[in-house]
């Protein structure tokens, strides 16, 4: 959980920004804003966290994973 939120705040930052230089350059910020950090909460909530290379790594994190639905 701590990955996505991390992912989804970068995303927020990121739309917050373009959404301030498009806004100072069509002279509406309000507008734009809003619109920039809709866009980078979606952006950030599409990017996922690499997976491990290797069939072992593979083999523990799936094997933990399922543990942790289990215990929730």
């Amino acid at each position: 959980m701590k990955v996505k939120s991390r992912f989804a705040g970068l995303g927020i930052a990121l739309g917050a920004a373009l959404g301030a230089v498009f806004g100072v350059i069509a002279g509406n910020v309000g507008v734009w804003l809003a619109v920039g950090i809709a866009i980078g909460v979606a952006i950030g909530a599409s990017w996922k966290r690499k997976g491990p290379d290797c069939p072992d790594c593979a083999a523990i994190h799936s094997s933990h994973e399922a543990i942790q639905r289990r215990s929730s």
